[in-house]
């Protein structure tokens, strides 16, 4: 309760000259004891502040210059990588081609061998044919054999 009563009128007279009244009235301010302005004001606060904490929580962070460098560094990496594997599946693929190339000029060579060898013996054979045909046939004084008639079975084994 303040110290001034409601009830009570408050007016004070001046008297500023004989005959001559003034009256000055009093205006009592009285304090309410309801505390509901101070809740408002405190629940509008608190919201702004869950508000300003939302947005700093949200906002995307800052990317410094170093974070850049970093990221473009890793990049550079990665690009080297890619060029690095491409250059090994071709640099396998020309070994790859340089061992079938190999392996071909292998089989060739093998080939070249087979008939050179063919070749020697096919000369061989002849050489003897040759000499088969240049020595003297057997002299007709040896008696002469004459070979048993063959007999052919079916179980005889066949040439």
């Amino acid at each position: 309760m303040s110290d001034f009563d409601p009830a009570v009128e408050r007016r004070t007279v001046i008297e500023t000259q004989p005959g001559q009244v003034d009256t000055v009235e009093t205006v009592v301010v009285r304090h309410d004891s309801s505390n509901l302005g101070w809740w408002i004001a405190g629940g509008l606060a608190a919201l702004i502040l869950l508000a300003v904490i939302w947005l700093l929580a949200t906002r995307p962070a800052e990317t410094t210059t170093t974070d850049l460098q970093a990221q473009s560094v890793a990049e550079t990496e990665a690009a080297q990588a890619r060029a690095d594997a491409d250059r090994l599946a071709l640099q396998a693929q020309m070994t790859s081609n340089a061992q079938t190339v190999d392996i071909a000029r292998s089989d060739a060579a093998r080939a070249q061998a087979e008939a050179a060898r063919a070749a020697a013996e096919a000369r061989a054979e002849e050489a003897r044919a040759v000499t088969a045909l240049s020595t003297p046939a057997p002299s007709p004084s040896a008696p002469v054999s004459t070979p048993a008639p063959a007999v052919v079975t079916p179980t005889t084994p066949q040439p």
